[in-house]
């Protein structure tokens, strides 16, 4: 995505946006664009979970799937999952349906227990710091802070974080614990890391010997195009590199079965495995082993799991373009945005001019279209440009949909007119 020129303010005409914008009022719109949800087609594709007759409880390996144990997760889903989330499957640990909750215990775990290759638990270390790049995912930022743990942005380039900001700041700062890395199609620039990205954080020096990469591919499989982009395995190069333990790898099925009802993975070097589980022990006798097998038998493999995201990419695909059709239209060559054009995940990021995203979300809201609100792309809630707007387009029908983004420009036109 290409940075708008702020020498001067495109012309606009204002009286024009302000009735366009009256009219927007008059139609008193209630439609919300504020979290990338599967819409019901897409849970739809997963009905058969519900469905699914588990009077044969017992796994693969004769586990009675409806009793206690079985931390570590169904082997046969973990196989499963193996390829596409590039951890070995006796390395990745199945849980239950949120990634989320992975990394919040992780965070927990490594806070009150000494991580592999540490010295002293994170709380006995004083202030503790992670990298955050920006734009990046606000959940991650909110774990951040409710940990009380200090937020660095490091912007975003075409390849993943900027390395060489990441490299300076990690190598010199033993405050540094962490980085926050959404490796592929990331929400919400949708940007996939490169080779040499992948490679450098691997290889790079640290001034923490416990800094750990939080590698949340929550994004996998998840194309908009038949073009499947992949990338370097993480693992493999922090084992190459004499790092083994550098690395958090974290995913789910939440929004390539049903959101509400998946599974969810932590993978990592054996060290760590045994390390998060011994922990994870504490608050667990173990996960929902019915659902995990459901989804094996239902997924059925790896090839299964490609064939089932291709039928969502079909549902989704139609609503990406509309979206860039819509603001190709309204906005193209004016100067005004620029946007993205992902090969795959769940966001559109607009770019408006500096100083007017926390407008637009205003007048959008105002008009009955609810956005994430301007900022929340940023540590804190403060975009210093205040021009990241993160669209997500998936739950809305079409018709609902092409509304609220010609709503949204229309608001574009009008914060920049007014500013």
């Amino acid at each position: 995505m290409s940075t708008l020129p702020q020498s001067s303010t495109p012309a606009v005409d204002r009286e024009a946006a302000a009735a366009d914008y009256a009219a927007l009022l008059d139609r008193s719109l209630s439609l919300n664009l504020t979290r990338g949800k599967p819409d019901p087609l897409q849970l739809d594709l997963a009905q058969a979970l519900l469905s699914y007759d588990i009077s044969d409880h017992r796994a693969a390996d004769g586990t009675d799937c409806r009793n206690y144990g079985g931390l570590k997760g169904l082997p046969e889903l973990r196989e499963i999952f193996s390829g596409p989330l590039q951890v070995p499957a006796d390395q990745l640990v199945a849980m239950d349906n949120s990634s989320l909750a992975l990394m919040h215990d992780t965070i927990v775990h490594a806070l009150l227990s000494v991580v592999p290759g540490g010295t002293q638990r994170w709380t006995e270390q004083g202030d503790i710091a992670f990298l955050c790049p920006v734009p990046g995912y606000d959940r991650h930022f909110a774990l951040c802070e409710r940990f009380g743990i200090e937020m660095i942005p490091v912007p975003m380039t075409a390849e993943g974080p900027d390395m060489d900001v990441v490299a300076e700041l990690a190598g010199a700062d033993p405050r540094i614990k962490g980085i926050w890395c959404v490796p592929k199609y990331s929400n919400p620039s949708g940007v996939t890391f490169s080779e040499a990205t992948v490679r450098r954080l691997a290889e790079m020096e640290t001034a923490a010997p416990d800094f750990r990469i939080f590698w949340d591919n929550a994004y996998a499989v998840h194309h908009l195009t038949e073009e499947e982009v992949e990338i370097p395995d993480l693992l493999a190069a922090c084992a190459d590199a004499s790092h083994p333990d550098r690395a958090f790898v974290f995913g789910s099925t939440s929004k390539i079965t049903l959101a509400g009802a998946g599974v969810a993975f932590f993978g990592s070097s054996p060290a760590n495995v045994e390390w998060f589980l011994k922990h994870a022990a504490k608050r667990t006798i173990g996960p929902d082993k019915l659902n995990q097998l459901r989804h094996a038998r239902v997924l059925g493999d790896t090839d299964g799991v490609r064939e089932h995201m291709a039928r969502h990419r079909d549902l989704l695909r139609p609503k990406f373009d509309l979206v860039e059709s819509i603001l190709e239209r309204e906005l193209g060559g004016t100067g005004l945005a620029t946007w993205t054009r992902p090969q795959g995940g769940y966001f559109i990021c607009l770019d408006v001019l500096d100083g007017h995203a926390q407008e637009v979300v205003r007048l959008a809201g105002e008009a009955g279209v609810a956005l994430t609100p301007a900022g929340a792309s940023h540590p804190y809630g403060r975009d210093p440009q205040d021009s990241t707007i993160r669209i997500a387009p998936s739950y809305p029908g079409l018709a609902e949909l092409e509304e609220a983004i010609t709503a949204l420009t229309v608001c574009v036109r009008l914060a920049c007119a007014e500013g």
